[in-house]
């Protein structure tokens, strides 16, 4: 798995261990009258509707597999408030966790409910 960014460039993992994987990427919130606007390299589609995907199989630049694949984790349910609440101190973020396998058995894809992004503290 690779976390998509801008239209064709990949991140690979920070970390990978037993059966997770983390990433560490940033977004730029800008905080407005109407709501947040997520804007940079990792942040995709309108800016009502934004997402970052996660690329899986050749999606990921991984060879010799039958998958092809991209999961979309929403960003719109990050609320002011806990963006308000990383700003606090340097080093603080957002982050969420996903399933990593579909219902199929292959690598999770589509857009990824029931996801709850949470604050952690530096």
């Amino acid at each position: 798995m690779q976390v998509q960014r801008g239209k064709n460039e990949l991140l690979p993992p920070l970390r990978m261990s037993g059966d997770s994987i983390s990433f560490e990427f940033p977004i730029i919130v800008e905080l407005r009258d109407t709501g947040l606007n997520f804007l940079g390299k990792y942040a995709q589609g309108p800016k009502d509707s934004r997402f970052v995907y996660v690329n899986s199989g050749s999606y990921a630049g991984q060879n010799g597999t039958r998958w092809n694949r991209r999961a979309k984790l929403w960003l719109m349910s990050i609320t002011q408030e806990q963006v308000e609440e990383a700003l606090v101190e340097p080093g603080n973020f957002i982050e969420v966790t996903m399933p990593g396998v579909g219902k199929d058995g292959g690598p999770s894809c589509a857009s990824i409910k029931g996801l709850v992004w949470k604050v952690v503290r530096n």
